[in-house]
């Protein structure tokens, strides 16, 4: 069996995983309940120990998915633009197998989540997939004649980070009018926050308020799907997926956007682009790093069996 971990800024998952990908158990923990003052790294390993007590069955591996840009070769955490405290710089391979005492293998979260659905969900069975998460930023990741899009280190797919508008708002990233300005629910939320006056707004709240009838923030949702639409028909230019997945919570919302969005998108893109290109929500949800990351982990070994 494989511990699957997936760490993410706020929480860390982690589940027990056969070859097919199967997630037989999970559970998951805070990562910054005091703020950061525990590492996460520190607290990773405590859940995983925990998580992994008493178990009979032997760990052949530890299969990690996490935030940050993460070189694939070595395992580090080579870049979070400042955001977390003590995590930058964290040799995940390396911690792992020391204290874990099994083969580990380690990516960025989102070319994590990509893997998943190409491996057990929407994209089963695909070649060319391009997948964008849509929260409190933009991830991404690109799956291109069956295989994940690494790059030299294994950081491609910032699907956030290319201009949209070279005059846009400035990033945290140091550049301006990323995609990520415009296309996260953060977008969408600080949007209506300023058409409205309204506070604590939130992707749910905002979703049920249109459906009552909220003329103001279906403009604003029209808007954002614009703003999503004009970096999505660039990246299908560039990749010529098969599939483009949206992730996200707000990727349920079907009528609400996964339809206007596939309709302007489609419509955007140049005539053989569409031919044949599916839109659609993401299948795997919250499991899609933990299972992706299984993914990788047989696909090194499996490489360096060879």
């Amino acid at each position: 069996m494989i511990l699957a971990i997936d760490i993410g800024g706020t929480e860390v998952k982690l589940g027990w995983a056969d070859r097919q990908g199967i997630l037989y158990e999970k559970t998951s923990a805070s990562v910054c309940f005091d703020a950061y003052q525990t590492p996460i790294p520190e607290t990773v390993v405590k859940e995983a120990k925990r998580f992994l007590a008493g178990r009979t069955e032997p760990l052949e591996g530890v299969a990690v998915s996490a935030c940050g840009q993460v070189d694939t070769e070595s395992g580090v955490v080579i870049g979070t633009n400042g955001k977390i405290p003590g995590y930058e710089g964290t040799d995940l391979k390396a911690l792992m197998e020391r204290e874990l005492g099994a083969r580990t293998w380690a990516l960025n979260d989102a070319n994590a989540a990509v893997l998943g659905e190409g491996f057990a969900g929407r994209a089963k069975g695909l070649r060319d997939v391009v997948m964008i998460t849509l929260g409190t930023g933009v991830g991404g990741g690109v799956i291109t004649g069956g295989r994940m899009l690494g790059g030299r280190r294994g950081i491609a797919g910032e699907m956030g980070h290319f201009t949209l508008r070279a005059d846009g708002p400035e990033c945290p990233c140091g550049k301006r009018g990323c995609f990520e300005s415009y296309a996260s629910t953060t977008a969408l939320v600080q949007l209506c926050s300023e058409w409205s006056g309204q506070p604590g707004l939130n992707g749910k709240i905002i979703f049920e308020e249109i459906r009552k009838g909220n003329q103001m923030f279906q403009e604003a949702l029209d808007l954002w799907i614009q703003d999503i639409a004009a970096g999505l028909t660039g990246l299908i230019h560039l990749f010529n997926p098969e599939m483009v997945l949206i992730g996200g919570g707000v990727s349920q919302q079907e009528e609400l956007l996964i339809r206007p969005l596939r309709e302007a998108v489609l419509a955007g893109c140049m005539p053989r682009f569409a031919e044949g290109l599916r839109i659609e929500s993401a299948a795997l949800g919250n499991d899609a790093g933990m299972i992706g990351a299984v993914r990788f982990w047989l696909d090194r070994e499996g490489e360096k069996s060879k």
